[in-house]
């Protein structure tokens, strides 16, 4: 059963990470390129700050975004912003979702996010904790997949995987850390590919994220993902 408690709990401790991270930066380093192709630095905090409003109008049964076109051109205007600004927006922001979330409701609501997809309410921390995580990774200050919460890294894992389960486009993939397995792709009509690797690996993979290594498929190549 999802602990969406304990999951603010974690939403409020990877945000302070980040925002000590992000305070070290200066206002050149903020207009760098992020580890995200296209993005600048200033491009993830832009969506770190969008996204904590977005979930925040999900609590209270508004569309996350207006419009795919608003929220990208809320990136890109916030992007150029000056460091402490973006610091501002990002405390600013978080204590709104925060404060959205500890309005008194139904835990076990379905909820609407971006592009129809639902979810239950107690699951939106958890999916708030992954943007801090993965954009804080995608920074590129320091902060790497193998940084990351071992609880965290499993449950994403574990989610994404889900995520891709049923997919045509994937063939049928058992992952493994040589502990835990995981089953993604299409029905298995055709043997599993075994993709082995670190946690760091499987989850950096899964997420579309290189890391300093891979994990390693049996068939030699990994198998193709669809874009998250």
């Amino acid at each position: 059963m999802t602990d969406h408690v304990r999951d603010l709990a974690s939403v409020r401790d990877a945000t302070e990470r980040l925002l000590n991270a992000v305070a070290g930066l200066d206002n050149a380093s903020v207009a760098e390129p992020s580890r995200l192709p296209g993005w600048s630095r200033g491009h993830v905090l832009a969506h770190l700050a969008r996204n904590a409003d977005a979930l925040a109008n999900v609590f209270a049964g508004r569309p996350m975004y207006a419009t795919a076109e608003i929220r990208d051109a809320d990136i890109e205007r916030d992007a150029p912003r000056a460091l402490d600004v973006h610091l501002a927006d990002l405390r600013a922001s978080h204590a709104r979702f925060l404060a959205a979330a500890d309005v008194p409701g139904d835990w076990s609501r379905t909820v609407t996010l971006r592009n129809g997809t639902t979810d239950s309410a107690s699951r939106v921390p958890f999916r708030r904790w992954i943007e801090v995580e993965l954009h804080h990774v995608d920074l590129g200050i320091g902060y790497g997949l193998k940084d990351l919460p071992a609880d965290f890294t499993e449950r994403e894992t574990a989610f994404l995987a889900d995520r891709y389960a049923g997919l045509a486009a994937v063939p049928p993939v058992l992952l493994t850390d040589g502990t835990r397995t995981w089953r993604t792709g299409r029905a298995a009509d055709v043997p599993e590919v075994t993709v082995t690797g670190s946690g760091a690996e499987l989850l950096g993979w899964l997420a579309g994220r290189s890391g300093e290594s891979a994990p390693v498929a049996d068939g030699g190549l990994l198998p193709a993902l669809p874009p998250l």
